[in-house]
């Protein structure tokens, strides 16, 4: 399973980012745990000055304005099928 965390602190951006991987996962049939964190000592322990900051499996994977779609998809790409890059 992959695990996703959205940093910020509750703002309409760290929302919207929240919701997006949502969608763009459960469209594209990929399993992960989300988590929002909001606490700014744990988002500052990732090294995130802006936010909305994306962390997938322990790694930032994005960091300050709403991602798109397709970047949101590409952060699950090489979790979802290594070996296949139209499975996802």
């Amino acid at each position: 399973m992959i695990e996703v965390k959205v940093l910020g602190p509750g703002c309409k951006n760290c929302q919207t980012t929240h919701k997006l991987i949502e969608n763009v996962t459960s469209e594209n049939g990929i399993s992960i745990t989300l988590e929002k964190v909001e606490d700014m000592a744990e988002i500052m322990s990732y090294g995130i000055m802006s936010t909305p900051g994306v962390i997938v499996d322990g790694k930032i994977a994005h960091a300050g304005g709403i991602p798109d779609k397709k970047t949101i998809l590409s952060w699950f790409k090489s979790s979802c099928c290594p070996a296949d890059d139209n499975c996802c």
